[in-house]
């Protein structure tokens, strides 16, 4: 998996997509380093909800999403 910056709405934020995640494939999530948190979005809908982690619940999740 590589990474690359999103096209997304909020331009002050970095925005990381996957490379699994295409405009027209199945739905995939987006990353932003924020401050102390790291929040998470759809790919599919920028403007919408966000989950805001901490950095540890992140790293601590990370381990378990890769192998799935």
């Amino acid at each position: 998996m590589t990474l690359k910056p999103s096209d997304g709405a909020n331009h002050q934020l970095e925005w990381i997509k996957s490379s699994y995640s295409t405009d027209d494939g199945p739905s995939c999530i987006e990353v932003a380093p924020a401050h102390d948190q790291i929040l998470v979005r759809d790919s599919k809908n920028p403007t919408g909800p966000r989950l805001a982690l901490a950095p540890a619940t992140w790293a601590a999740f990370l381990p378990y999403a890769s192998t799935r």
